[in-house]
C-alpha cells in the first residue's frame, strides 16, 4: 500500500561514464528497486565522464540505502555523496525571529529600546491589557509540549519534539500569519507543566498544546483553561475533532444520510478520539459506540478512568459489549484514531449500505483504504497519498487567527463547530464528491474562512 514519498527523499551525486546509455542506466536502476525519480541534473560534464545529481523518493531509510547501493553497483558508476533532503531543510532549524522595525540610527534605537521603551513599559504597567496592543502578545501563540506523545513516535522527550514544534510554528505563519514559538518543556509532571504555562502566559495571546500524552493532556488543558485569560487549545484533540466533524458533514452529504440517523463507531478513545466524540455529540447522532484495545466502552466494563467513565455515560445507548468487529455491524460511520490493520473488507461489509470509513491512524490506517473501498461509499485517511486527507492544518491556523483577531479570552465548542462548518462550506456542491469531502490544505480560502467564523463566534458570545 505505501508508496515512496517526499518524507524519505534523497539526492545522490554519482560519477558515471559519458556513454549514450548513462542516463537510461541510472534512471532504470532507481526504478528497478522501487524508487521514484524526481530530478536528474547533470552538474559536471567531461569527455569521459559525467557527474549527476539524482533525486528520488523512497519508502524508508533502508529503501534509500538500497537505491544508493544499486546505483553504486552499476559498472563504472561511483557514488560520491548522498544527501537526505528532509534533514537538509532542518539544518539550523526552520524558523527565525525577524525585527519588524528598522534600527538604522541612534534615534531608532532610542525609540525601540532605551530610553524610549521605558514609557511603553509604564503604560502597560498602568493598563496591562495594553500588552495586546503594544507588544508581540497580540499575534503570538505558544506551541507547548512535553514530548510525551510525538506523532507516532511516542515519548521521545522535549528535544526530539522540537522539529515538530518548529514545523507547527512555520505552518501557523504560512497559513494564517500567526507568530508561534516552540515551548518544549523538560518535565512531564502535570503540576509543573501547568505552573510553567501560567508563568509564560503574559507573552502569549494563546497556547496550543501539542503532543502531550493522555490522560495527562486532559487535566492540563482543563486547568489552564480555568486559570488563564487566553485561549488554550489542544490540537491533537480539538484540531482533529474539527476536521473530522467537517469531513463527516460532507461525507454524509455525499451518501444522503442525516447524522441524527447514524450509528457511529469510534476506535481509539485517547486525546483525539475523546475530543471527536465530544464534538460529534453536539450534532446529535443516533448513537456513538466507542472502542479501545479492551473492546467496546460501556459503564459495566470496569477499570475506567475519568475520561472513559465520561465516554461510557454519554455513548453506547444500549450499553452493548464486545469487540470492534461486533461494533461495526450495522454502523453507518467508522472513525479510527487508534492502530493499524484492525479489520478488513469483510467487516466493512457488515456495516450499513453507503458506509463512511475514516481510517486515520498514521502512517498505517486501521484498514487498507483499497480494502475499505470495496464496500464503503466514502473513505478518508490521515495520509497525503490517498484522497480525503484529514489534516489538522485545515483547522488550527485559522482557529487561532480568529481567536487573536477577536482578542478572545477562551475557546468553547461553539467556536470549534463554527470552524468545522467553515471548513465544510469551502467544499461547495460543485466540488463535492466521494473523493473530495475536505479542501486541500493549500486552498487559500480555508484559513480566512475559519478565522472569520471563529471571530464571529467569539464576538457573538460577548
Amino acid at each position: 500500500m505505501p508508496v515512496p514519498g517526499p518524507g524519505y527523499s534523497i539526492t545522490v551525486r554519482v560519477e558515471a561514464p559519458a556513454s549514450v546509455t548513462a542516463a537510461g542506466d541510472l534512471t532504470a536502476a532507481v526504478g528497478r528497486v522501487g524508487g521514484v525519480l524526481t530530478a536528474f541534473d547533470v552538474v559536471e560534464s567531461h569527455s569521459d565522464s559525467i557527474v549527476v545529481d539524482i533525486s528520488a523518493n523512497a519508502l524508508s531509510e533502508n529503501h534509500a540505502n538500497d537505491i544508493t547501493q544499486t546505483l553504486d553497483s552499476l559498472p563504472g558508476v561511483k557514488v560520491r555523496k548522498v544527501s537526505d533532503r528532509t534533514f537538509l531543510i532542518h539544518l539550523g532549524g526552520k524558523i527565525e525571529v525577524t525585527p519588524k522595525v528598522a534600527l538604522r540610527n541612534r534615534d531608532d534605537l532610542s525609540r525601540a529600546y532605551t530610553p524610549g521603551v521605558a514609557r511603553v513599559c509604564q503604560a502597560i504597567a498602568a493598563n496591562p491589557e495594553d500588552a495586546r496592543r503594544l507588544t508581540i502578545k497580540r499575534n503570538t501563540v505558544a506551541v507547548l509540549t512535553d514530548g510525551s506523545a510525538v506523532l507516532g513516535l511516542g515519548n521521545i522527550g522535549p528535544a526530539a519534539a522540537l522539529p515538530v514544534m518548529e514545523g507547527k510554528a512555520a505552518l501557523f505563519k504560512k497559513f494564517a500569519d500567526v507568530d508561534a514559538w516552540p515551548v518544549c518543556l523538560d518535565t512531564q509532571d502535570t503540576e509543573e507543566i501547568i505552573m510553567i504555562a501560567k508563568a509564560l502566559a503574559p507573552v502569549y495571546a494563546g497556547i496550543n498544546l501539542e503532543d502531550i500524552a493522555a490522560p495527562r493532556c486532559f487535566e492540563i488543558e482543563k486547568r489552564l483553561r480555568e486559570q488563564l485569560d487566553i485561549p488554550v487549545f489542544h490540537d491533537d484533540q480539538h484540531g482533529t475533532a474539527i476536521v473530522v466533524v467537517a469531513a463527516l458533514r460532507n461525507a454524509l452529504r455525499v451518501v444522503g444520510k442525516s447524522i441524527e440517523d447514524c450509528k457511529i463507531v469510534v476506535s481509539g478513545v485517547g486525546a483525539a478520539g475523546s475530543a471527536i466524540i465530544r464534538l460529534i455529540l453536539q450534532k446529535n447522532p443516533a448513537d456513538i459506540v466507542a472502542a479501545d484495545i479492551d473492546g467496546i466502552v460501556h459503564s459495566a466494563r470496569g477499570n475506567l478512568d475519568d475520561n472513559l467513565t465520561w465516554i461510557a455515560s454519554h455513548t453506547n445507548k444500549q450499553q452493548v459489549s464486545g469487540t470492534l468487529h461486533e461494533a461495526l455491524v450495522g454502523a453507518d460511520v467508522f472513525i479510527g484514531v487508534s492502530a493499524p490493520n484492525l479489520f478488513g473488507a469483510e467487516q466493512v461489509a457488515t456495516m450499513n449500505k453507503d458506509a463512511v470509513v475514516f481510517a486515520l491512524a498514521n502512517p498505517d490506517p486501521e484498514i487498507d483504504p483499497m480494502e475499505a473501498q470495496k464496500h464503503a461509499a466514502v473513505v478518508a485517511t490521515g495520509r497525503s497519498d490517498f484522497p480525503n486527507q484529514i489534516n489538522n492544518v485545515l483547522a488550527f491556523p485559522g482557529v487561532f487567527r480568529g481567536l487573536l483577531d477577536a482578542h478572545a479570552h477562551n475557546i468553547d465548542d461553539t467556536m470549534l463547530l463554527a470552524a468545522a462548518d467553515a471548513i465544510a462550506d469551502v467544499v461547495d456542491n460543485g466540488k463535492l464528491n466521494a473523493s473530495f469531502i475536505v479542501p486541500s490544505v493549500f486552498d487559500s480560502a480555508v484559513a480566512p474562512a475559519v478565522a472569520d467564523a471563529v471571530r464571529k463566534a467569539v464576538l457573538a458570545e460577548r
